[in-house]
């Protein structure tokens, strides 16, 4: 996701610059045909190619308003993560405590404890970006031009990385050992918060009230859980993103050919005009549906991603801070101005 400011110019032209130079060729083989060797019958009317651009406009309007609903819902899943993770934190602070202890149990011992609920939900979220980050068959950031953008401006930690490096100063030996092997590590990792409670509130340091709630709090995250993995899981309907592919295609093609009668209108030598007019409306189209193809899997690791990992690194940043500890880790800052 860009952050503090928009796609430059010269960052369009370098990310679509195939695009341009395959419309260019498109219109200025027809419109050589037309000048030079007289293939007049090469112009078509243009009002049925304008009825066909009016549909196309259309389905790519409506591919993009689908796929900017799957964004914003990514988002707002993220958002109520953030802020279930704060009140998270503040519950294991205040419920969790010794006044009710069968046993006694010495302050470290209880810092102690809210560290390993803190620390264990920090390796809930990292193996839960993992998975999000998983390839898909069908994510566009795979595909050759989305790849060398991705390349030349951002890198994305959890494509680079390992999840056991990630998780294993978050958990002790025998957890992790346990998660490690596991399909759904994100989901094992709630089960042994859940697990964790049940001990400690069989000893005491948390009544029953109290524990219910703390058990909401981990069934809303693996509620948000289940969202981010529909939306990764499930595609925008191929039917719809390989179609409207191919009537762009279809537009791109004919459109010079329409044009050509259009342009000779006002001069035989402005027909040459042909060539960067319809290279342009064609790129404005196609530029179109790249953005709709960008946005429609928000957590494969694009520039237009929800940022998982930086809102990972401010709770993580934001619990520690309550845990009172020095050694805090810096906000993820902006590569280029994209912030993953």
């Amino acid at each position: 996701m860009h952050a503090g400011k928009n796609f430059t110019f010269q960052e369009v032209i370098f990310w679509t610059r195939k695009d341009i130079y395959l419309h260019l060729l498109v219109a200025a083989v027809p419109t050589s045909l037309y000048i030079l060797l007289d293939w007049t019958w090469l112009g078509l009317p243009w009002l049925p190619i304008a009825l066909l651009g009016t549909s196309v406009a259309f389905l790519v309007s409506f591919k993009n308003n689908a796929s900017y609903d799957r964004l914003w819902e990514a988002r707002k899943i993220w958002g109520a993560i953030l802020n279930g993770s704060r009140i998270w934190g503040i519950m294991v602070k205040d419920y969790v405590t010794a006044k009710h202890a069968k046993n006694p149990v010495s302050e470290k011992e209880l810092q102690e404890v809210h560290r390993q609920l803190f620390y264990r939900h920090f390796a809930w979220l990292t193996a839960l970006r993992y998975q999000l980050r998983e390839p898909r068959a069908w994510e566009a950031i795979y595909k050759p031009h989305n790849q060398e953008y991705k390349n030349k401006w951002f890198r994305v930690e959890e494509q680079e990385g390992k999840v056991e490096d990630a998780l294993r100063p978050m958990m002790t030996k025998e957890e992790f050992k346990l998660i490690i092997t596991k399909s759904n590590k994100a989901a094992q990792i709630i089960a042994l918060q859940s697990a964790h409670l049940r001990e400690i509130h069989e000893a005491g340091l948390i009544e029953d009230f109290r524990h219910m709630e703390l058990e909401k709090i981990l069934a809303e995250f693996l509620n948000q859980q289940g969202a981010s993995e529909r939306i990764k899981n499930f595609p925008y309907p191929r039917q719809y993103a390989t179609l409207n592919l191919w009537f762009i295609s279809i537009f791109a093609i004919l459109l010079p050919l329409g044009m050509l009668p259009e342009f000779e209108k006002f001069g035989h030598n402005l027909v040459w005009l042909n060539i960067p007019f319809s290279a342009l409306a064609g790129w404005i189209f196609t530029t179109m549906e790249k953005i709709g193809e960008s946005s429609e899997s928000p957590f494969e690791g694009s520039a237009n991603d929800v940022p998982i990992t930086a809102i990972s690194r401010t709770i993580e940043i934001d619990l520690r801070e309550m845990l009172n500890e020095i050694d805090i880790p810096k906000p993820l800052k902006p590569e280029n101005n994209i912030l993953v």
